[in-house]
């Protein structure tokens, strides 16, 4: 599928509010409601919209202290990759999870209540795997957060 600029404005419209009307998008880009519509659908299908969630507030509910940890292993065959990655996948604590290029092996990004808290999950991943090096920071702050995609922008023709 290839997107045009309709296309471009309505995934900019729904990454920043998804709770936006198919009447007020149309509008927005200079549809009627039926077309819009069906390239909503469209974009959906092609997986363009992987799918549509609420976002919570972390400090509202108790998880404000983000933690980036980065872990180093010197296993390095699949099935202990994907037996990591299920045994991390079951850790609700850990919100992002990739593997990586560089120093580390891996890096996980783990919202918890507080120090303590990461402490008892960190307890809990060492003693689910067999792990070389483990190194944790603390975020003091979180400047800039966002879930919105760099979207291109169509050059005028």
């Amino acid at each position: 599928m290839h997107l045009d600029e309709i296309d471009l404005q309505l995934l900019a419209l729904i990454q920043s509010d998804d709770s936006i009307s198919t009447e007020a998008m149309a509008q927005q880009v200079g549809l009627s409601k039926t077309p819009c519509w069906r390239r909503v659908q469209k974009l959906e299908n092609a997986g363009y919209i992987m799918r549509r969630v609420a976002l919570l507030d972390a400090d509202k509910l108790g998880l404000g202290v983000s933690v980036f940890v980065q872990v180093k292993t010197n296993q390095h065959d699949v099935n202990w990759a994907d037996e990591f990655a299920r045994v991390v996948a079951e850790f609700p604590e850990v919100v992002e999870f990739y593997r990586m290029a560089g120093e580390y092996d891996y890096l996980l990004r783990v919202l918890v209540k507080d120090i303590p808290a990461y402490d008892k999950f960190y307890k809990r991943l060492i003693s689910a795997t067999a792990l070389t090096d483990v190194t944790s920071n603390f975020a003091m702050e979180q400047i800039k957060w966002t879930t919105q995609l760099p979207l291109p922008v169509m050059k005028n023709k």
